[in-house]
């Protein structure tokens, strides 16, 4: 047992234990440094961005950490210039066997410096839509409506087309509104403006629009565009409609439903039109008359 304890007490006095205990200490002081710097990095340059904080933090701790740690490696002993030329030759061969994950990589550098979505946006991708959670160097994660994690790679986002539902303040909400031949189009107007003009949710500015869609075959359709802001924008797409209706029950302006008139050839008037199994029955032929007695 003094044996024992005689090796433990040599071993944790020798350099070879103080100099691990530096290297040891210089990894936890790298560390602690890094999200120290990263912290204060977010705070300062992107108080309000939420993708740019994210990067400033990563970068920082990766970059500090490296360092510290390269640090230790030296004070065990390691020789670095060796080492890095083992991570080179390692770095090629990843990159042939993974030229997928390669291609990702780059495109995740065009997607970091082109911007055109941020953490916490809603972006729609191939029929997806999602709040996005983080943007990596492989992929971008969403949370979707329904509480679902989609992975997307950076290729496939770099490569399609990509719908940024958040990026501008006020959104327009397109409605399309038909009417019955009868009414009169000037009333129907000033009865959509005053809709608008009533909820609270509709922008003055821009103005609310309607546009003239043409004659259909069972109404006069219109397109009535008006504008909200982005966060009230699912509010007013609910309310809106109800309000209209609403409205037009007041006025006594009618909503048609599709109706279909049957023609025949040359004449116009509609002809009748009977279910089967209404007709009349046939009347019966007279009888044939008994033949003479013989």
């Amino acid at each position: 047992m003094e044996q024992w304890w005689t090796l433990a007490v040599d071993y944790l006095t020798s350099p070879q234990a103080v100099s691990a205990l530096k290297a040891l200490l210089k990894i936890l002081v790298g560390l602690a440094l890094g999200r120290l710097a990263g912290n204060g990095l977010a705070r300062l340059f992107a108080e309000d961005d939420a993708q740019r904080a994210m990067i400033l933090r990563r970068g920082a701790l990766y970059g500090i950490a490296g360092l510290f740690t390269a640090s230790a490696l030296m004070e065990l002993g390691f020789d670095l210039s060796v080492l890095l030329g083992a991570a080179g030759i390692l770095t090629v061969a990843i990159g042939f066997a993974s030229q997928t994950s390669a291609s990702n990589v780059i495109s995740g550098l065009f997607l970091l410096g082109e911007r055109p979505f941020a953490v916490g946006d809603v972006i729609r991708v191939n029929g997806t839509t999602g709040e996005v959670l983080s943007v990596d160097l492989l992929s971008v994660k969403l949370r979707t409506f329904d509480n679902l994690f989609v992975r997307i790679p950076n290729e496939t986002m770099i490569k399609s087309e990509v719908t940024n539902l958040r990026r501008f303040p006020i959104r327009r909400i397109d409605l399309q509104v038909g009417v019955a031949y009868k009414e009169d189009l000037r009333e129907v107007r000033e009865v959509l403006m005053e809709v608008a003009d009533r909820n609270p949710l509709c922008l003055e500015e821009p103005t609310p629009l309607i546009i003239f869609q043409g004659y259909g075959d069972s109404s006069i359709n219109h397109q009535f565009s008006v504008w909200a802001k982005t966060e009230h924008f699912l509010d007013l797409r609910n309310s809106i409609p109800v309000e209209i209706k609403e409205a037009f029950d007041e006025h006594d302006i009618e909503i048609p439903f599709p109706h279909r008139t049957l023609y025949t050839g040359s004449e116009t008037t509609p002809f009748p039109v009977q279910q089967a199994g209404e007709t009349d029955a046939p009347s019966p032929s007279p009888s044939a008359p008994d033949p003479e007695p013989t």
